[in-house]
């Protein structure tokens, strides 16, 4: 057993039950964001392009505000039904690593910068589920179930 299936194996055995409104929780909210980003992606555009080190173009910085919502919209549908959760969240800890140093720490690191914050909280939520997965009242453990039959 490799250390990935131990991990997850430790995960799946240590889940507490009400574990799962906090990732259905986390998955509303990602999703939510995912559909603040589709619904101004042209703010998101000149915030990127205006801010970034990176030198993005506007083209780029589009592909990148579309690349993002795609990924918090699938995301979170697959996070809040516990479908595949720890891909899920693998795929959301990048976006939100970018969120927390690249554009909530910009704004100051003070606890009137209730972005940060709130992105440091998913990010750590989503790494807890990374470990532990989705949970006994999940689409995960309902196939599960009816493949063992």
């Amino acid at each position: 057993m490799n250390l990935v299936q131990k991990i997850e194996h430790w995960g799946d055995v240590h889940h507490a039950k009400w574990l799962d409104s906090i990732r259905i929780v986390l998955g509303l909210l990602i999703l939510s964001k995912g559909l603040a980003f589709i619904s101004d992606t042209e703010a998101q555009k000149d915030w990127i392009i205006q801010n970034s080190a990176f030198g993005f173009s506007g083209l780029m910085a589009l592909a990148l505000v579309h690349t993002i919502a795609f990924a918090h919209l699938v995301g979170g549908v697959l996070i809040t039904l516990g479908l595949v959760t720890r891909f899920a969240a693998v795929i959301q800890i990048p976006i939100l690593l970018g969120a927390v140093f690249f554009v909530n720490l910009t704004k100051g690191f003070s606890p009137l910068n209730s972005e940060l914050w709130l992105s440091v909280l998913v990010l750590m939520l989503l790494i807890l589920f990374w470990i532990v997965g989705s949970g006994p009242y999940s689409v995960d453990q309902w196939l599960k179930g009816s493949r063992g039959r």
